[in-house]
């Protein structure tokens, strides 16, 4: 059984990983669209912060090469 806390982490992590690939779409179709822009530098100052430390042992560059490389694939 896992940890509730450990449940609620991973949600935390995984609605960031979703937001920042919407964002980055988004962008893609209108790269000065100023809501998915705020998201995105969002998203990155959370995957760089100290509680996405304390909420996981992945390494948030790689979470983010990792987004970013799906979303550039056809």
């Amino acid at each position: 059984m896992i940890d509730p806390y450990e449940q609620l982490a991973n949600a935390i992590v995984l609605q960031a990983v979703k937001d920042y690939r919407d964002a980055l779409k988004k962008l893609m179709k209108r790269p000065r669209y100023e809501p998915a822009k705020y998201t995105k530098a969002e998203v990155e100052r959370f995957f760089h912060s100290d509680w996405y430390r304390e909420l996981t042992s992945v390494d948030g560059d790689y979470l983010l090469k990792k987004i970013r490389s799906e979303v550039r694939e056809p």
